[in-house]
């Protein structure tokens, strides 16, 4: 290509504003924010290489807390070397224009940065679309409220949207969660950058991510065979106009460090190439007994823009945590059809010993091609791998007598389980432009192959006291390791058609073509679905939409528990549907306002007189959700949120559970997180947040229920500069009130709410 600059005008068809960097890709041009770059456009054909580095330590057995702190120094060492090499390739390139260029002038308009409130999701069919264009309820936590919370967990991020609730488990070792009582699948509906399926059986770091999304309930259109509990979208942080070479400590009150590096760089003749890298390393402690373990991340992200029409985009993530299990507690069994539940434990009580170790990683990578066909016209091609790993040693303390507390624990042993998702996408998408109705079309093709070998052996069983723990001495597997393979095909072809009528009206019509097979040690099951979504849209005026929804979807209907006497097994696949209708709208200096209406109708599961988890006839979920996030003046931010729902289960043919409420599933939950700018003390920022979850029922039966509860939190951080550089400083307190609670049911288990915790963070931004 010759290197002759050649003027060009780039019209918002050509440019979207990535959302999370104000990076500019020549690609996705649909729903973007209006954008104008004009100037001279040069070609480069020259590709730096980049090598992404994983320390010997990583490789089992896991390093020692020496072997973290040396892998802290090893990640410095690589990180300074980074942006000492991206600093010069960038001074190379971009320091001083060749003799007859001239550099790029840009003009941008795109997202606000430091916002509570996001202008775009970046989820399914709707990705880059404003939220008042989106007719479903669809939540984002933003980088700015992640900061603000000092959060690294999914719970944490999550927590501020309505309806979401710990699951079976209490999070000390990864976060199994549920959205309006129905269960988040762990290897489905967990997505990065809106299309890999990554497993969330580790904590997925957050440090390396822009911001999480919430698209609540059915959404088979675009991702298949999930669950309409909804779909996480994990977005990761790119490197942006700006250059970011960041280094935070954070410290807690027990004893838990650890070291995070952030760089990000643009370079090249015409910032073609960027790079952003993070590197976390440090010792885990969370406050409870016989807990001990380390964590590490190493994630790039990197993108090309190889002409005016083709980029590149390549995401890599490995993570790696080892930390103690805390052990679950069994709820009794029923007297006379009631069950009467043990008090709440001390928060900081662990029955479970320390050698009980959670040991599992996680390798990310995910290739996005976009190119344009014309200005109206593009292809996307997206092919992604994730795998996890993991030993266990999970543990129920089960049997126990409330009076005196003494019972037994049961020890699970699990070594070398894999889990497996491959994931490829195809998709042309485009606009017929017309003088009063445009049609905005996608038609694409998605495969996607899950497969798992969850080993198992013998179990064990040992004394232990709930009142008066025993330190439990180690204890190793009788039996070897027996395989349980199972392998998940599913396979879509999809077509979907927003219409845009006048500027007011929007009709979004689609249909999906699924072939679904699922293969395991005892069962097989093969499906064919056709299911249809459509959805109306309407704006009062430009800042208010109503809106409402029909989908029907489909879905894995569950998988058998590990406690469970068909464990890992798959069960049939099933039809979800879903109305909803709502309003949404932004008030005061941008606060988004959603409220909306839903009645989902999906398939029930339980627990049978054999142990066994089954299928139970159909379930309903319907109520009202309310959620806001925004600038409320320039000193005030907030987000919160509040579910109001009814839930029953609606199989006759079962009298214990008919019109019951599913296990696990509050019908109020609410939140609310406010921070306050104070103008007297420039850089000081005060903020709070209390997260209220109702009551829940233990079992489908509705033998039993875990009282509701309340958390609250407080924050302060202040910004400055120290030595020229600026530094933030922070204070964060979860559980400020020290509450014992229980966190979790569900799955005949119950979970100890974590105890308090306070944490500081010091962020330097070079």
């Amino acid at each position: 290509m010759s290197k002759q600059t050649k003027k060009r005008k780039i019209t918002m068809r050509h440019i979207i504003i990535s959302p999370s960097s104000d990076v500019l890709d020549p690609i996705q041009y649909r729903r973007c924010p209006k954008v104008t770059v004009s100037g001279p456009i040069v070609m480069s054909n020259q590709l730096n290489a980049i090598f992404f580095l994983r320390p010997r330590s990583w490789v089992r057995p896991y390093c020692s807390w020496r072997s973290i702190m040396k892998l802290n120094l090893s990640s410095a060492v690589v990180a300074l070397s980074l942006a000492s090499w991206i600093q010069q390739a960038s001074a190379q390139t971009s320091g001083q224009p060749e003799p007859g260029k001239k550099l790029p002038a840009v003009t941008v308009t795109g997202e606000r940065t430091g916002s509570y409130k996001s202008d775009t999701v970046q989820v399914g069919t709707f990705r880059d679309m404003a939220p008042l264009d989106v007719p479903q309820t669809s939540n984002v936590v933003t980088r700015e409220v992640l900061d603000a919370q000092a959060t690294t967990s999914l719970f944490g991020a999550l927590r501020n949207t309505a309806g979401v609730t710990r699951a079976q488990l209490n999070g000390s070792t990864y976060d199994n969660l549920s959205i309006r009582g129905i269960l988040v699948e762990n290897r489905s509906n967990y997505r990065l950058n809106g299309s890999l399926p990554v497993i969330n059986l580790i904590d997925i770091p957050m440090e390396n991510k822009e911001r999480v999304e919430v698209l609540k309930g059915t959404s088979s259109l675009y991702y298949g065979f999930v669950p309409p509990s909804g779909i996480v979208n994990m977005v990761t942080k790119r490197a942006g106009k700006d250059p970011v070479s960041n280094v935070s400590l954070m410290a807690n009150i027990y004893g838990g460090a650890n070291t995070h590096i952030d760089l990000g760089r643009r370079f090249g003749d015409t910032q073609q190439f960027g790079a952003r890298i993070n590197l976390v390393a440090g010792r885990e402690d969370i406050g409870i007994d016989n807990f001990s373990g380390h964590r590490a991340l190493m994630s790039g992200a990197f993108d090309w823009r190889v002409t005016d029409r083709l980029s590149i985009k390549f995401d890599v993530e490995h993570y790696r945590k080892e930390v103690s299990e805390q052990a679950a507690i069994k709820a009794p069994a029923a007297v006379n059809g009631v069950i009467t539940l043990p008090p709440v434990p001390n928060a900081r009580r662990n029955l479970a010993g320390e050698w009980q170790k959670y040991d599992a990683e996680a390798t990310n990578l995910l290739l996005r091609a976009d190119y344009a066909l014309s200005d109206n016209w593009a292809l996307l091609f997206e092919a992604g791998k994730a795998r996890t790993m993991r030993d266990r040693n999970f543990s129920q303390f089960q049997n126990y007598n409330l009076a005196t507390g003494q019972g037994d624990l049961q020890i699970f042993f699990n070594r070398g389980q894999v889990w497996d998702n491959e994931n490829l996408r195809a998709e042309v998408f485009g606009r017929l432009p017309g003088q009063y109705i445009t049609h905005e079309i996608s038609l694409g093709f998605t495969g996607s192959e899950r497969s798992q070998d969850p080993r198992t052996s013998s179990n064990v069983t040992v004394a232990q006291n709930l009142f008066h723990p025993n330190q439990i001495a180690r204890q190793s597997p009788t039996m070897p390791f027996s395989s349980n393979f199972s392998k998940i095909t599913d396979l879509g072809v999809y077509l979907s058609d927003r219409i845009l009528i006048a500027d007011r009206l929007q009709v979004m019509l689609g249909v999906r073509g699924s072939f679904y097979e699922s293969v395991g040690t005892n069962t097989h099951f093969k499906a064919t679905n056709i299911n249809p979504s459509l959805s109306l849209l309407y704006k009062i005026i430009p800042n208010v939409s109503l809106y409402g929804s029909y989908i029907e979807g489909v879905e894995e209907s569950g998988q058998a528990p590990a406690n469970r006497a068909n464990a890992g097994e798959i069960l049939a696949p099933a039809v979800s549907i879903q109305k909803e209708a709502g309003v949404k709208a932004i008030l005061a200096q941008g606060i988004l306002l959603q409220v909306a209406y839903f009645d989902i109708k999906r398939a029930s599961t339980t627990i049978d007189a054999a142990n066994r988890f089954v299928l139970n006839g159909m379930a309903q979920y319907s109520g009202f959700e309310l959620s806001l996030a925004g600038e409320v003046t320039k000193q005030l931010s907030l987000i919160g949120s509040a579910l109001f729902m009814e839930a029953k289960q609606l199989n006759r043919d079962n009298p214990a559970t008919f019109g019951r409420i599913p296990d696990n599933t509050p019908e109020r939950t609410a939140s609310l997180f406010a921070e306050y700018r104070l103008q007297s003390v420039p850089g000081l920022a005060l903020g709070g947040g209390v997260h209220y979850v109702g009551r829940r029922p233990v079992n489908t039966e509705n033998q039993a229920f875990v009282d509701d509860y309340a958390i609250l939190s407080l924050n302060a951080r202040y910004a400055t500069r120290i030595a020229g550089k600026r530094t933030t400083i922070q204070a964060v307190v979860d559980n400020a009130t020290n509450s014992n609670y229980w966190s979790t049911a569900g799955n005949g288990l119950l979970g100890v709410g974590a105890p308090i915790m306070a944490k500081t963070v010091a962020r330097v931004e070079f």
